[in-house]
């Protein structure tokens, strides 16, 4: 199978000079967390929500709300493009790897289209037991913990969300995407001098997207593709029948799993 028989053709594009105000817009409209910055037709860098939130967030940019921020100061310019005739096994090969998990599909040097983890899960077909991919212990944040903490264990660990836990049980999530709007909205709100204090001491329950979607610790892997799919999120955590988290398992733990069987035959 080919990279153009799943990619997304109807691209959401931004330009350098488009602000982050309007972007975080976008993301927020089209349910979406990075987006090719297109100029003249060629992808010269993507935008991604992690990027938004490390801008939003330094010390650097006290001061500086998003509509004064443009994409070209947050874009990522070293990335790979594949093309439509691009075998999917080449693609899930990097799957997990760091950089931009969105792959522009470039024709004759013009964008076409994109390809992300989320237009791969239909592929994902297991009947397996999700416990066999799950990651077990979960890195959890509690909703009174500070998002600065939050956001520290997310860069510690290379991970792009987290559960919010309280008494063993999910209340909710907290990932790049809430954590740049909640950065912008404080910056466009809160005055100059408070603006540090405020960050600070923003609390995880302020900025957590809820309710969490959680499954079973007895679903297989396709059921858990496809829970993802159609609530359209990158985590599910796993719970047992106390409704307490056991594990968690995101897209790159479905496409590693995807490329593992394919590999096998």
């Amino acid at each position: 199978m080919k990279v153009g028989e799943v990619m997304t053709k109807d691209v959401i594009y931004v330009s350098k000079s488009d602000d982050l105000s309007h972007i975080l817009h976008l993301m927020e409209k089209h349910n979406i967390t990075k987006l090719p910055v297109v100029e003249d037709g060629k992808v010269i860098g993507i935008v991604t929500d992690n990027k938004i939130a490390d801008k939003l967030g330094s010390i650097r940019s006290r001061g500086i709300t998003a509509s004064r921020l443009h994409a070209s100061s947050v874009m990522e310019k070293d990335f790979e493009v594949v093309s439509p005739d691009t075998e999917i096994v080449d693609i899930l090969a990097t799957v997990g790897e760091p950089g931009p998990t969105m792959l522009p599909v470039v024709s004759n040097e013009h964008l076409v289209g994109v390809v992300t983890k989320a237009d791969l899960l239909p592929l994902v077909k297991s009947e397996k037991s999700i416990k066999e991919i799950m990651t077990s212990p979960v890195i959890t944040v509690k909703p009174d913990e500070r998002v600065v903490h939050a956001r520290r264990l997310m860069l510690d660990n290379d991970i792009a969300r987290l559960p919010v836990v309280e008494e063993g049980k999910v209340v909710g999530i907290i990932a790049d995407r809430e954590i740049a709007f909640a950065f912008a909205n404080l910056k466009k709100s809160i005055s100059l001098g408070h603006q540090h204090h405020q960050l600070m001491n923003l609390l995880v329950r302020d900025v957590m997207k809820t309710p969490a979607i959680t499954a079973r610790d007895n679903i297989t892997i396709k059921d858990a593709a496809e829970i993802m799919m159609k609530h359209e999120i990158g985590c599910l955590p796993i719970v047992g029948g106390n409704n307490k988290i056991k594990g968690i398992v995101t897209r790159t733990d479905l496409l590693k799993h995807l490329l593992k069987e394919l590999k096998e035959g």
